[in-house]
This record gives C-alpha cells, sequence and structure tokens, in this order.
C-alpha cells in the first residue's frame, strides 16, 4: 500500500469524499476534522457551507478563503421496469467523457456501484455512431433485473451519483490524480492555510470556508459571506490548464507546476484592481511562483461573494487542473503549495490600513 505524506493524505480523504450539490455532508466532515485544529469556532450556516475561523486581531480585517465542497454528479430522477436508472445531471458534463465510467449511487441503505450505459454502437446506424450520444439517452446500469430489484437494493429517485475514481499519486510523485479535485483543493487550500497561521500574528480574523452548491450557481458562498460579512475574499478554486495536446496559448496558457493562477476576469467577475495588485506584489517579493489566467464562461465563489452587502473585493486564486468535470483531474502539488503560501504570505500583513489601500485603488 502506498504511503503518503500528511498533505497528499489529506487530499486523498477529501477526493474520496462523497458530495454533489445539495448533499456535501460526507466531504463537510473531512474538512471539518482537518480544520477544526487550527481554528477557534467551526460552524456551518443554513444552506450547509462550513465555517472555520481564527481569530487574529479581532479589530482588523475578515479575510474569507472559500472553496466549494460539492462536486460535479447526477441524482437520480426515475427507475424503468428493468432496473435501468435514468438521472439529471448535477453541475456541468461533457457528454463525450460520461460512457462507461463507473458511478456510486449514494442510497440510505448504502452504496451501489453503477455504470454509464447507452445503446451500444454496434446496432447504431452509421449516422448516428459519428455523433456524440445525447445524455437523455444514457442510463445507470446497476445489476439490477427489474425495477422491484433496483428498489430492494435501496435506490430511489433524488438519491445522490458520484463519480467513481481512486486517488493516485503518479510516477511522478507531484502530479496527482483524483475525483473531485474540483473543488476539494479549493478546501484543502482553506485547511493549510489555517494549519501555516496555527502560531502566527496575524492583524485580522481569517475564515476558512467550504461553500455548498457552487457548481449549481454559487450559492453557499452567497450564504456563508452574508453570515461572514468579510471585508476582502479569496474564492480558491481550480482553472483551466493548457499544457495538453492541442491547446493554444490563446485558448489556455496555464501549465501544471508553474504555479496558482491569479483570474483577472471570469464570467461572473472583473478582479478586484486592488486586492490583484496586493497579492502579485506579495508574490513577487517572496518570489512565489504565479501565472495569470481569464475564463470567458465559467466563474467561482469570488462570483457570489463579491456582491454581498456593501460589496466586497476580491479575487479567485486557482490551481491549473487538467480534465476537470470529469471523473478524474491531474493537478500539480507545487501549484497547491505555493497557493498555500501566498494566501497566507497576504494574509500576515493585511491589516486595516491595507484594506483601505485596497478599497481605494
Amino acid at each position: 500500500m502506498t504511503k503518503y505524506d500528511e498533505t497528499v493524505t489529506m487530499l486523498k480523504d477529501l477526493t474520496d469524499a462523497k458530495g454533489i450539490a445539495g448533499h456535501e455532508k460526507e466531504a463537510r466532515e473531512v474538512m471539518e476534522k482537518y480544520i477544526s485544529p487550527y481554528a477557534d469556532e467551526v460552524y456551518t450556516d443554513h444552506l450547509g457551507s462550513l465555517i472555520a475561523s481564527k481569530k487574529g486581531n479581532s479589530e482588523g480585517p475578515k479575510v474569507m478563503v472559500a472553496g466549494h465542497l460539492d462536486e460535479v454528479g447526477f441524482m437520480v430522477t426515475r427507475i424503468d421496469s428493468d432496473g435501468f436508472i435514468y438521472f439529471q445531471t448535477i453541475g456541468g458534463w461533457w457528454n463525450q467523457v460520461m460512457l462507461a465510467q463507473r458511478v456510486t449511487i449514494m442510497s440510505n441503505d448504502g452504496d451501489i456501484t453503477g455504470i454509464i450505459g447507452s445503446k451500444p454502437p454496434h446496432i447504431l446506424s452509421a449516422e448516428a455512431r459519428n455523433k456524440p450520444v445525447d445524455i437523455k439517452d444514457m442510463f445507470i446500469d446497476i445489476g439490477a433485473s427489474s425495477k422491484e430489484e433496483a428498489e430492494k437494493f435501496g435506490v430511489k429517485p433524488g438519491d445522490s451519483v458520484v463519480p467513481y475514481f481512486e486517488f493516485t499519486q503518479m510516477k511522478n510523485e507531484k502530479m496527482l490524480l483524483a475525483k473531485a479535485f474540483d473543488n476539494r483543493i479549493g478546501c484543502a487550500i482553506a485547511i493549510d492555510v489555517l494549519k501555516g497561521l496555527k502560531d502566527a500574528d496575524h492583524p485580522n480574523t481569517v475564515y476558512g470556508v467550504g461553500t455548498v452548491q457552487e457548481e449549481v450557481g454559487l450559492r453557499g458562498a452567497r450564504t456563508s459571506a452574508h453570515m461572514i460579512e468579510p471585508d476582502i475574499a479569496f474564492g480558491v478554486d481550480v482553472g483551466i490548464a493548457g499544457d495538453t495536446p492541442g491547446v493554444s496559448d490563446k485558448e489556455a496558457d496555464s501549465k501544471l507546476g508553474d504555479g496558482p493562477q491569479i483570474i483577472l476576469y471570469d464570467a461572473s467577475m472583473v478582479s478586484h484592481k486592488g486586492l490583484r495588485d496586493l497579492v502579485v506584489k506579495t508574490a513577487e517579493e517572496n518570489e512565489i511562483p504565479f501565472q495569470y489566467s481569464s475564463m470567458a464562461g465559467g466563474g467561482t465563489d469570488s462570483g457570489a461573494i463579491h456582491l454581498t452587502h456593501n460589496g466586497v473585493p476580491a479575487l479567485s486564486i486557482t490551481i491549473a487542473t487538467r480534465y476537470i468535470h470529469s471523473n478524474a483531474a491531474m493537478l500539480h502539488r507545487d501549484d497547491f503549495d505555493n497557493a498555500v503560501k501566498l494566501i497566507i504570505e497576504v494574509i500576515k500583513n493585511f491589516d486595516n490600513e491595507q484594506l483601505e489601500a485596497v478599497r481605494k485603488a
């Protein structure tokens, strides 16, 4: 059995946990276990987002570091007479990555293994074989012979369905492969930021947050930010990697291992210039590698957080990741470590004077 260091063990436990939008309990419990030793208080909002606070100077600014607990998955909608399961996607899926993938149905009677299937290509017309299969034509096969048997197994409409993949440390041990890096990697960043500040003096209060329901509309970010009322916020998430065959620099130019991504713009937010400038200055002064990125489509929890209350200066700091929104994604350990280091260095000096400077930028 492979032996992992403390951080990789945490990443394995977080990504192995099952938690689609609206059913994040298992992932939340794992995050709570890891973040509690470094927090003064741990609680949830009424939608289920986890909030862990660490007090430095209670008169100083409130800093929110938010990753989301939920992963993309599916929900059971019906069972046909032959025992096949039909489903609704939860979060964004590309149909070409779904077929023949193993999934886990989370029933009240325990986990049930299934596989996503469709009509076999051997009986399709030549025209149909050349087209991607529509998601509406897919189903989940759990090996049941009838609706009654599927129900006897414990399956019912509303059950969560989660992609299955075993966490893997690649031959290059800094390359990590797992399901749900989107966005347990952000939750892990929040955990390690509080861990890194355990014995540090910081002129502020820090909130490490695991939000719920990001994949279906940034919902937990909004409710948790209303509860915290942060002065600044970092949305920490995965970003688009551009270092695979066929991707041009003008489409995506980030590379795994070249540092965390500072997001300039996405479909949910124009990043706050004052906060962005402070983060870039901090990275340069501490020789922490980083790369700029932007996304014409999609967004992060920062998009919801920055619109709460009177407005919150916010910035997304992301980890370049390959193959997101599929059964498995790949990222680089160094990018995670450097994201944690960068956020810690910003927080160590972020006082009321710096807050005013950020707001006036």
